[in-house]
């Protein structure tokens, strides 16, 4: 007989009373872990989790599959648009047909978010009622009249010429940036797109200079296109982490394969300090002592558009896998793998979106820390949000009541205990802030960052990288010829 259990997650949802349940003991320091290189391997570890047997008493065998999705994907299923197999040929023969939209490389990043399900229950590029009310209530009301968080617009752009070309027609074939076709998009609407409105309702800014507008907005056409999406195959990227871009559906059949009882997700778009490291060994520790019996860290970057001064996808994958293999994080525990969103720095709007994502892919707790998605004002020195407000925003949005808030505590370089630990007012003096500004710096200078910062390996790859690029500068000023 097989047996079930679906575990219940009882704790409140209240981030404030889950800080002071669980923050009364002093944290413990990171425990090493020792594991094998997986960098460029699958990064699905062979579970170790066996079924304890049954005391000799009983008289009944059972198999027990412990459940890991604790929390449903929003809609109450997962949107899986990717065509099956068997039906592509006529499908790419019809849309051979069609008039062609053609996708830039952020454009195809969120037909891959969409097609997967990160975007539940979204089905396609927004029509106008979905966009306005993401841009205006950064949620979307379902005809049951059940509320799923949305605070980012996902939409697709065109100009005058390709509106023109349309016509009449209700169906288009999307167009990858090489030519080869993505998707159908069924049943479109075409719709007037006001760009100054939608910048300053995501950023609450229009000043010059915001990563995302300058890439995505502002060449983009001033219409946008909604309709259903129905995905020719899946999105490969062939850059040699495409075994890293799980999907939500894999992701959560690799939680209940490793027998998980709770998720919580840390996302960042940055290399793995050993802060960051203290911040994830403690939240499991604390899981731990709140009665959870195998919680699972989700390490998930995000591995869409960022900013030209961010460290490359493929050098944080390689510094993540140095993590794992040095031992600063369990791979037992630890999930590593691509989120595949483009980045927007839209602060505690666009924080919303991440969360909300994690949800479908069956995380039920966020990890949130200071200035989460945020970045310095593209003209002023100044951070463009206030750093507290995306943990508070996180806790109160609309759609997200069912997901667990995890706000930190800051962590910085003890000079006195030597090592990444949490901020202790008490001894301020005691403790020196490393910014990405200042890691950089050392990477960039070959000066090595105090021991303890970061773990060696890790450390290492960011400064190959940084050694690679003033290679390229001093080369490309070598070839620029003489006046």
């Amino acid at each position: 007989m097989s047996l079930t259990i679906r575990i219940i997650n009882n704790i409140t949802t209240n981030p404030n009373l889950f800080v002071q349940r669980t923050t009364k003991r002093p944290c413990s320091t990171s425990t090493k872990f020792h594991s094998k290189p997986i960098y460029h391997t699958n990064p699905l570890l062979p579970s170790v989790y066996k079924f304890r047997k049954m005391s000799s008493s009983s008289s009944i065998s059972f198999s027990i599959q412990i459940k890991s999705s604790l929390i449903d994907p929003d809609g109450g299923s997962l949107v899986d648009l990717i065509v099956a197999e068997s039906e592509r040929a006529n499908k790419t023969l019809e849309a051979e047909s069609m008039p062609e939209v053609r996708l830039t490389r952020i454009d195809l990043e969120w037909v891959h978010v969409i097609s997967e399900g990160w975007a539940s229950p979204l089905k396609g590029f927004m029509r106008e009622d979905e966009y306005l009310q993401s841009l205006h209530f950064n949620s979307i009301r379902m005809k049951d009249g059940s509320v799923v968080n949305m605070s980012l617009p996902i939409v697709l752009a065109i100009d005058d010429e390709a509106k023109e070309r349309i016509g009449n027609f209700k169906d288009v074939g999307l167009v990858g940036p090489d030519g080869d076709l993505i998707a159908i998009l069924r049943r479109i609407e075409i719709y007037k797109h006001n760009k100054e409105e939608r910048i300053a309702r995501t950023w609450g800014t229009i000043a010059p200079g915001l990563p995302y507008v300058e890439e995505a907005l502002n060449p983009a056409g001033n219409w946008l296109i909604g309709g259903d999406l129905e995905v020719l195959k899946p999105i490969k990227y062939n850059d040699g982490l495409d075994h890293y871009r799980l999907s939500p559906q894999q992701l959560r059949d690799e939680f209940d394969r490793r027998r998980a009882d709770a998720v919580f997700a840390f996302q960042l778009r940055n290399p793995v300090h050993n802060g960051h490291a203290l911040l994830m060994n403690d939240t499991r520790r604390r899981l731990l002592e709140m009665g959870f019996k195998n919680p699972v860290l989700l390490l998930h970057p995000l591995g869409g558009f960022t900013k030209a001064d961010d460290v490359p996808l493929d050098v944080r994958m390689e510094q993540h896998s140095k993590v794992l293999e040095d031992g600063v994080l369990d791979p037992q525990t630890t999930i590593v793998a691509i989120f595949p969103s483009p980045m927007h720095y839209a602060g505690p709007t666009e924080v919303q979106w991440h969360a909300k994502a994690r949800i479908n892919a069956g995380a039920n707790f966020y990890i949130v820390g200071r200035d989460p998605a945020g970045m310095g004002h593209p003209t002023e020195k100044r951070d463009l949000y206030d750093p507290d407000h995306g943990k508070k925003v996180l806790s109160m949005a609309p759609g997200l009541e069912k997901l667990n808030i995890l706000p930190f505590r800051v962590a910085a370089y003890d000079t006195v205990a030597k090592k990444m630990a949490f901020f202790d007012p008490s001894r301020a003096k005691d403790f020196l802030f490393i910014s990405g500004t200042k890691m950089r710096t050392y990477a960039r200078t070959g000066e090595n960052p105090p021991d303890g910062f970061m773990c060696p390996g890790g450390w290492k790859v960011l400064v190959k990288y940084y050694e690679s690029l003033q290679s390229e500068e001093v080369t490309k000023q070598l070839a620029v010829p003489s006046a």
